[in-house]
């Protein structure tokens, strides 16, 4: 009930006589007639037995309504939308390297920049090619670019390296001749390694690979993403969260699934956590697969 309201009320009953003063206040059809009725009541009652007056020469002379405290919930203010970074930019200089290491001028940055990707997809390019597996699964986890004056030196960690060497031990130098004849590399020479990675299925990237070849064979991706977290399991991590984005079995309608098991704290800095995006060309479009791995907690 606002003061308005009862200022109303008080309007009708200022300068009258006490005994006229309740009956308007019974007869009246608005709300704050009842608790001004007791207000008055209560004085009168106070003046009788305290002063010994009569109430039948009692006249409301002055009657004010103030604001009260008004008691409001306090609710958070809408900041915006929660603003998505990538994990891995995230925690450089603290837990996370770079995968690239080499000095360049400013103005000769984005050509160094171009020529690592150009490294990378000539890689991938030629293990996809050569690789003697069904499931399309290439196995590589990542690719550090080291550069100096006059040396590239480039680690591929693979998950099954074996099944890109195994038959033909020379492989590696053909890969190298075949990197130096795209980016034409006269001066500079050319080192390639192979890692292993002992859990494979423990990093992203070769999982998202294991997931986009499941989706392209029309399996339920539901049953894609449960089979890639009981390789996860068997890797021994923390948690870890997939989401897959797009026209999802062939639905008209795009949508985003996803499914987490176990703690993916991405707010944590010192949580060392893996991530990867990947794109899966289907017969029905294409799906983005996100893949959060938490590894360990420095």
């Amino acid at each position: 009930m606002s003061a308005h309201k009862a200022r109303r009320v008080l309007d009708q009953i200022r300068g009258r006589s006490y005994q006229e003063t309740l009956m308007i206040l019974e007869l009246m059809p608005y709300r704050a007639c009842y608790p001004i009725f007791k207000v008055i009541y209560s004085a009168a009652a106070n003046a009788k037995h305290n002063m010994g007056l009569n109430e039948e020469y009692l006249v409301i002379i002055k009657a004010t309504v103030d604001e009260g405290t008004t008691v409001k919930k306090l609710k958070p203010r809408a900041r915006g939308m929660g603003q998505k970074i990538n994990p891995l930019g995230f925690r450089l200089g603290t837990i996370q390297g770079h995968h690239s290491l080499w000095f360049a001028q400013p103005k000769n940055y984005s050509k160094g920049l171009q020529e690592d990707q150009k490294i990378r997809e000539c890689i991938k390019n030629y293990v996809q090619k050569n690789m003697r597996i069904s499931s399309g699964v290439e196995g590589i986890a990542r690719i550090e670019i080291q550069k100096r004056i006059d040396l590239i030196q480039i680690i591929i960690h693979m998950g099954f390296p074996k099944l890109l060497v195994e038959g033909k031990p020379r492989r590696i130098e053909e890969l190298q001749m075949n990197v130096q004849k795209e980016l034409n590399y006269v001066n500079r020479k050319l080192n390639i390694t192979i890692t292993r990675i002992t859990k494979p299925y423990g990093h992203p990237n070769i999982l998202a690979e294991f997931i986009a070849g499941q989706l392209r064979n029309r399996v339920s991706f539901r049953k894609a993403i449960k089979k890639a977290i009981e390789l996860t399991e068997q890797a021994d991590t923390k948690g870890i969260q997939v989401q897959i984005a797009g026209r999802i079995d062939g639905k008209e309608i795009a949508r985003v699934e996803w499914i987490r098991e176990g703690r993916v704290p991405l707010q944590t800095i010192r949580a060392k956590i893996d991530y990867c995006s990947y794109r899966v060309r289907t017969i029905y479009g294409v799906l983005g697969i996100k893949i959060w791995i938490f590894v360990d907690e420095e």
